[in-house]
């Protein structure tokens, strides 16, 4: 019966009401389309909703038309546009974000009234493009404002003052010099918690920063010096980057960092500073003083530091007297310490106990003591790499007391063997470039953690390799023994090694049995060797299932290479 009436109903003349319903305009009548009618988009661009309009990337010289008034987010970055028409841009009152990023727009491009109408702009990117000066007036709704990248040489009152919503300025990678900063720029915005001035021309940290700031970057400018009270409101700024400047210690005093207490992070190297500034702030955990000229550290500059993370005095020119016994002492929370490239020539003394990383590549140091480590017992890693070590004036017990050790590297220095008593929880030891001729079995007993070892680059020939010397290595998985003297493959490697690097020795033949020890072998390195044709035996590979990658380059004929049968394919011969 109910069918019945809709079909009649159907059938009657004229408009009619479905089974009760009011007729208005939400109800589509018969023959109408359901659908909404399509927007009113740019050509090319694409609008994936109703408030957004998408034309990145399109090779543009003018301003779209067509730009629907309700647009809220419109992106034109990756174009061409030279100019932002007044008439065009004012219309679109409703915008949220304006995204100019990486166009050829100048000033005179950019009219100040530009802006005028867009009374509900919070995020403007006008990044990479050809500004000369910054605009004169902002919306005062702004919160987000990339200018990075310009040309700019100026900015005024209003750019960025009077902006209660703003949080976040970029104006790195400028031509901004303290002349173009106005004392007033940032007046009325005091919500401002990251602003970018590195890499201009600076010289001086500007005055009148927000007090607001949690991330201030200056790094890469021309700054000398940091006046009196510079810093002296922004008791919220948790990272500060002064890198790559040129500050001296008469550029800064004991009030300089004395405010900020909440500074955690700061940033003074690729200076010219000749000692660690005084009246830093207890809070820092990060204190990144490397490639200055620092001479002696004095103990009182860092005592109350104590929860101090990292500090990093790489490239400064510490000799033997420039790191006092205890200087570092009072550094209890201490994890890191980068002591990198300086003249040091012993490792020193009286160090944080707590520390787990002490890096100390490119010094001076000529030998380890029996009690030089026994202050850090928790280190995990220690980097005496590329100094002066020889096998004579390393105590045998000099690693006793490191039993958190993981990473030992040791590489570039003249070591003649092994050093003794290494720790047992070892994961890495790196030992290339040193002189050793030979590898005794009780020197590498023990090691049953470690996972990769380096010995390339020394004078290690099969015979000097004694045997058993692999037998405790049971969960080595690399093993580097390139450019050595090895006139073949070493018998009886760990069965768990993963990585074998053998390139640049003197293996002239590679047979049946050669790597029946190592069933999990994946990658194995043979480049630059003796090897012919007819060098490696047909059944060389044939166990080694997991095999993925043999590099046989550089040798005196392309090799062969017969992979097993399940292993993944890879090119087979290589020339020389």
């Amino acid at each position: 019966m109910r069918l019945s009436l809709l079909l009649l109903l159907l059938l009657l003349p004229g408009p009619q009401p479905a089974l009760g319903m009011e007729d208005d305009a939400s109800f589509p009548h018969l023959g109408e389309s359901s659908q909404p009618p399509p927007r009113a988009c740019p050509p090319r661009c694409s609008c994936p909703r109703p408030d957004t309009v998408d034309c990145d990337g399109l090779d543009l010289r003018v301003f779209p038309d067509n730009i629907t008034r309700a647009a809220q987010h419109l992106s034109l970055q990756n174009n061409q546009l030279q100019e932002l028409p007044y008439n065009e841009l004012s219309r679109l009152s409703g915008l949220r974000t304006l995204n100019l990023h990486n166009n050829l727009i100048s000033s005179e491009g950019l009219p100040d009234e530009a802006f005028e109408s867009l009374t509900q702009l919070q995020h403007i990117y006008v990044a990479h493009n050809k500004l000369s000066v910054a605009p004169q007036f902002l919306p005062r709704s702004l919160r987000v404002a990339d200018l990075a990248a310009n040309e700019v040489t100026e900015i005024f009152p209003l750019t960025f003052g009077e902006k209660p919503a703003l949080r976040s300025v970029y104006l790195h990678n400028n031509q901004l010099s303290n002349a173009g900063l106005p004392p007033d720029a940032f007046r009325g915005s005091e919500a401002v918690a990251t602003l970018s001035l590195s890499s201009n021309q600076l010289s001086y940290v500007p005055p009148s920063l927000p007090p607001s700031l949690e991330r201030l970057h200056l790094q890469n400018n021309l700054i000398s010096k940091v006046p009196r009270g510079a810093l002296s409101r922004q008791t919220h700024l948790r990272e500060l980057y002064l890198q790559h400047n040129q500050l001296t210690d008469s550029g800064l005093d004991a009030t300089t960092f004395s405010k900020l207490h909440r500074l955690e992070y700061l940033d003074l190297s690729h200076n010219q500073l000749a000692a660690v500034p005084a009246g830093l702030p207890r809070t820092l955990a990060v204190l990144h003083l490397g490639r200055n000229r620092i001479r002696w550290v004095e103990a009182a500059r860092l005592g109350g530091l104590r929860g101090l993370r990292y500090l990093l005095l790489q490239h400064n020119q510490l000799g033997a007297t420039g790191l006092p016994a205890g200087a570092l002492r009072p550094l209890r929370g201490l994890h890191t310490l980068h002591l990198y490239g300086n003249r040091l020539d012993r490792v020193p003394q009286a160090l944080p106990r707590r520390l787990r990383a002490l890096v100390l590549p490119h010094n001076r140091v000529a030998a380890l003591g029996a009690r030089d480590l026994t202050s850090t017992p928790r280190l995990a890693e220690l980097n005496l790499a590329y100094n002066c070590l020889a096998s004579a004036r390393v105590h045998l017990r000099a690693f006793r007391r490191l039993r958190a050790l993981r990473s030992l590297d040791l590489a570039g220095n003249q070591l003649t063997q092994l050093p003794s008593g290494l720790p047992a929880g070892l994961h890495t030891l790196r030992l290339q470039r040193n002189q050793l001729r030979t590898l005794e079995p009780e020197l590498l007993a023990g090691l049953h953690q470690l996972q990769e070892l380096s010995l390339a680059h020394n004078r290690l020939r099969v015979g000097g390799i004694g045997p058993g010397t692999w037998h405790e290595l049971q969960a080595l998985q690399v093993l580097d023994l390139s450019h050595n003297e090895l006139s073949f493959v070493p018998p009886d490697l760990p069965e768990a090694l993963e990585e074998l690097h053998l390139q640049g020795n003197r293996i002239g033949h590679v047979g049946p049995e050669a790597f029946l020890s190592t069933p999990r072998l994946r990658a194995l390195f043979l480049r630059a060797n003796r090897l012919h044709m007819t060098s490696i035996a047909p059944e060389a590979f044939l166990g080694l299932l997991h095999l993925r990658v043999v590099d046989t380059t550089g040798n005196p004929e392309p090799v062969l290479v017969r992979l097993p049968p399940t292993a993944p394919r890879q090119p087979r011969a290589a020339g020389p």
